[in-house]
C-alpha cells in the first residue's frame, strides 16, 4: 500500500458548470515516486482508478470540499469511500495556518518555482492551450499542478503527519 498526493485543476470553481481540466496524482511508495498527470480528454473514471491501484491514503489540500467533489460530480468516483482520505487543510487549521495552500506554504517556507501562477491563473493556461493550441501554456499549467502535488507531500512531511507506509 503507498501514499497518493491527489490536485485537479478546473474550468471554474462550480463543480456543476465547470470541467476538470487536469487530475495530478503524485505516487509515493516508501522511497519510489512517480507523477501521473491526466489531461482534458484522459481524465476518465478508469484513467483515475488505474493510477491509484494499491493506493491506501489520498492526501489532498481542500479535497473534501473541492477536489473530491468535484472528481465524485463529474466521473462519478467517489474516493472517499474507496481510499482513506487526509484533507492537509483541516490539520493546517488545527495549528492556525490559515489561507490557501500557497498561503501556508508560504507560511512554513515551502518554495515554488513558478511563484505567482495561482488557480486563475491555471484557468487561463487551460484556455490558451484548448483554445490555441498553445504548448507552452500546457507545460506550464502541467508544471503547476506538478509542484501542487509535490508541495502536498512536503506540507504532510512539515505538519508531521505520519504516511500510510
Amino acid at each position: 500500500m503507498f501514499d497518493a498526493y491527489l490536485d485537479i485543476e478546473t474550468t471554474g470553481l462550480s463543480r456543476y458548470y465547470n470541467e476538470i481540466t487536469v487530475i495530478g496524482i503524485y505516487l509515493v511508495d516508501g522511497r519510489d515516486s512517480r507523477l501521473v498527470q491526466f489531461v482534458g480528454d484522459a481524465v476518465t473514471k478508469d484513467n483515475l482508478l488505474g493510477a491509484l491501484d494499491g493506493v491506501d491514503t489520498i492526501f489532498t489540500y481542500n479535497g473534501s470540499r473541492f477536489d473530491l467533489p468535484f472528481i465524485y460530480t463529474h466521473l462519478e468516483v467517489d474516493l472517499a469511500s474507496m481510499f482513506y482520505h487526509h484533507d492537509l487543510m483541516y490539520d493546517c487549521w488545527r495549528m492556525n495556518l490559515k489561507g490557501g495552500f500557497k498561503a501556508v506554504e508560504r507560511q512554513l517556507g515551502i518554495p515554488r518555482q513558478l511563484e505567482g501562477v495561482d488557480g486563475f491563473q491555471a484557468v487561463i493556461l487551460w484556455w490558451r492551450y484548448r483554445n490555441h493550441g498553445d504548448q507552452d501554456a500546457l507545460a506550464l499549467l502541467l508544471q503547476y499542478n506538478k509542484e501542487d502535488v509535490l508541495n502536498l507531500k512536503a506540507l504532510r512531511e512539515r505538519l508531521s503527519i505520519p504516511a500510510s507506509i
